[in-house]
């Protein structure tokens, strides 16, 4: 079977790029899995200090395969381990990953594209993409991730709002309530994209890591266990290579070569 995805590394960017223009880009159960192989390599891959996932021709994600949801109709216990085996560790990956992560939302990302873009760590949208939680205009719940982040970004209610109308928002408005970090023109997408990923790239890697899991635990934690992981997290920071580095530019007044390490 043809693969579904393009992968380009360039410069320690890791480019994963949903290939089914034809179908918007829907979710297949192939496509996730691999999908989620990438995400599992690049995690211990020292080459790759950065990731991009984005969408070929005119969609970023339409959500999940509709016919592959029929093959499945009224099976409750194969949909559920379905989730399990496929979408679920696919959120957990882009969301353990202790590297950057930038969704580029070429065009719209509906249902589980929406969801797959926001366990993401940045979302740059182009001006024309769409974003919106469309589960309900086939009577399902939001899945990958999305009753976890969006209430989280946008506030309960809304999420509530988006969910219970399915409507699609536009990319400003999306920016306006914080559901995607930056909106630009669709021709400035490829440029913004690409300065942030090398700009990611070139910072220190384990440091990246090390505040996300402390951001992310911070979510479910009180103030003192956050403050007590901030100085576990802090200390493992200081033996690194990058640590060191950073230290001799700052005295030498030069700018650091972060190498990852």
């Amino acid at each position: 079977m043809a693969a579904m995805h393009e992968r380009a590394l360039d410069g320690g960017v890791l480019t994963l790029t949903l290939d089914r223009p034809d179908a918007r880009n829907a979710l297949t159960i192939e496509l996730i899995r691999d999908l989620t192989e990438e995400v599992v390599k690049a995690a211990t891959d020292d080459s790759v200090r950065c990731i991009v996932l984005t969408g070929k021709g005119k969609a970023f994600c339409a959500g999940g395969d509709i016919k592959q949801m029929l093959e499945r109709k009224g099976k409750a216990m194969e949909t559920r381990e379905r989730l399990r085996a496929g979408l679920n560790p696919l959120a957990l990956a882009l969301h353990d990953i202790e590297k950057p992560v930038i969704a580029r939302l070429n065009g719209d990302a509906v249902g589980a594209g929406c969801c797959l873009a926001l366990n993401c760590d940045i979302v740059v949208a182009a001006e024309s993409a769409r974003i919106g939680l469309t589960f309900i205009r086939v009577g399902l719940v939001p899945d990958t991730g999305g009753t976890f982040n969006i209430p989280r970004l946008v506030g309960l209610q809304r999420a509530k709002l988006m969910h219970f109308t399915g409507d699609l928002i536009s990319a400003r408005a999306a920016e306006a309530i914080g559901l995607v970090t930056l909106v630009v023109p669709d021709s400035e997408l490829d440029a913004k994209v690409s300065s942030l990923a090398s700009r990611f790239a070139s910072m220190p890697t384990r440091t990246i890591g090390m505040a996300k899991r402390a951001f992310h635990r911070a979510l479910s934690s009180d103030f003192a266990q956050a403050l007590e992981f901030e100085a576990y997290a802090q200390g493992y920071c200081f033996t690194t290579e990058d640590h060191a580095e950073g230290v001799e530019a700052f005295l030498a007044k030069r700018e650091p070569k972060f190498k990852g390490r």
